[in-house]
């Protein structure tokens, strides 16, 4: 078959190689898995769905951390758009290490070629693709493989033209040439600072990326300022939390058992202990100076970054590993403080944490150091920086001082997931359906 993308008055055709390369894949899963197809057929004309929407992430769907990715295509899905959910193509370069080598061996495994339903409305699929973006020669094989696997499973879902959701700005081109009605790029991070990532490559793709799409989302100031240059229309929209789930923790719920051993006052940090998001050399000088003082850590070591440093090994430093999001809620219900001890890099510079409202709305004090994007928050929390400003704060935190709880109360309700969805939703719906620069047809 021939996919062809209009663009006002020219016409951007794939090469003649990639139509075969297409039709090849097409005639071969039609033979093997016609019965799959025919399957999925039945259900897929059953239901009627406001609106169809292709979600590529930078996590697959069952990375025990969820973040922006799953939260936003379960919320699609509860809202009702029927939702394919493209997992994680690799934009870290892999490395010899244990825990990238289990990665592969799990993508090769789940790479069916057919998309697997996770929830009611939500199927998620796992393409392959060589994970090494800044090669030309990869770039375009993985296009003229993705371009084929996703025509596929759209089709198997009978997705006609979806709206194109991206995490990932290296795929500008295979989201042009995928029918859709739109094009949003929700950026949450400064990925050309994430460690083994090719910082020219991102840039280029947000670039690219920035030329076709229709809106970006950006979390913090700083990537709202660099989106601006490049996207027709930039909204700030900071990370959120889920208020009603981790309101629980001010009733009283019981204490994990791991945690009964643990004296008070116990400090919590929840998220990925890699030293390009956390401060250990702050960490451990501040375990020093307040030796009564406990740090419970929950979250898996070097996540995104396999050779990163451990956490510091002290009598009052206590790594737990990770636990599931709705578990969270019983470590913060017996926690006295919680903590952002982050470094200062290019990286964080541009980084609103995950944690933020999660631990707010949880009822918890939040020490962090003085991160760009949480200045405008100042009032709700308490920003230092060095050890002696965070030692001196978390004494003044743990003596029992607060910030304004109604405040508090009345961020956490604007910067909910449900509240955050409502807004992009209406932004969303703004778009026409076809993009500004022309519609995207597909000719079967």
């Amino acid at each position: 078959f021939t996919v062809c993308f209009a663009r006002k008055k020219s016409t951007v055709r794939l090469s003649v190689g990639g139509r075969l390369f297409a039709a090849g894949a097409e005639i071969f899963t039609r033979q093997y898995f016609y019965s799959i197809f025919e399957e999925h057929t039945e259900t897929r004309m059953s239901v009627r769905y406001r609106r169809e929407l292709v979600i590529f992430s930078t996590a697959d769907w069952d990375n025990p951390f969820w973040t922006n990715k799953q939260h936003m295509a379960v919320l699609f899905a509860r809202h009702g758009y029927r939702v394919l959910y493209v997992d994680s193509l690799g934009l870290r370069q892999p490395m010899l290490h244990a825990g990238d080598l289990r990665r592969m061996a799990r993508r090769l495994w789940k790479s069916l070629p057919f998309p697997r339903q996770a929830r009611p409305n939500l199927w998620r699929i796992s393409p392959l693709a060589l994970p090494f973006h800044s090669h030309r020669a990869v770039r375009a094989f993985n296009a003229r493989l993705l371009y084929a696997t996703l025509c596929w499973h759209l089709r198997l879902l009978n997705m006609r033209r979806p709206l194109v959701w991206t995490y990932n700005p290296v795929i500008a081109d295979l989201c042009a040439a995928l029918p859709h009605s739109g094009i949003v790029y929700h950026c949450v991070d400064d990925l050309r600072a994430a460690p083994h990532i090719d910082a020219a490559t991102i840039a280029r793709g947000e670039e690219r990326l920035g030329r076709i799409a229709d809106l970006c989302f950006a979390t913090s100031p700083a990537l709202r300022e660099r989106m601006s240059g490049l996207f027709p229309r930039t909204v700030l929209e900071p990370n959120v939390c889920d208020q009603a789930l981790f309101d629980t923790a001010r009733m009283c719920l019981s204490e994990p058992e791991e945690l009964r051993g643990i004296p008070r006052p116990r400090l919590l940090f929840v998220g990925a202990l890699s030293e390009y998001k956390v401060d250990f050399s702050l960490m451990e000088a501040v375990a020093r100076r307040l030796p009564e003082a406990h740090w419970i850590l929950i979250g898996p070591e070097g996540e995104g970054q396999p050779d990163s440093r451990r956490p510091p090994v002290l009598p009052n430093v206590h790594v737990l590993g990770p636990r599931t999001h709705g578990r969270l809620p019983y470590y913060m219900a017996h926690a006295d403080a919680a903590v952002l001890p982050t470094p200062h890099n290019a990286y964080t510079a541009a980084m609103f944490p995950m944690k933020f409202f999660e631990y707010l709305a949880a009822g918890l004090p939040v020490v962090s150091s003085d991160l760009p994007a949480l200045r405008e928050f100042a009032a709700l929390c308490f920003l230092t920086d060095g050890e002696e400003g965070f030692t001196a704060t978390l004494r003044r935190v743990l003596a029992g001082e607060r910030r304004d709880a109604a405040a508090i109360e009345a961020a956490c309700r604007r910067y909910s997931w449900e509240a955050r969805f409502v807004r992009m939703e209406r932004d969303i719906e703004a778009l026409q359906c076809c993009s500004r620069d022309g519609e995207a047809v597909c000719c079967l």
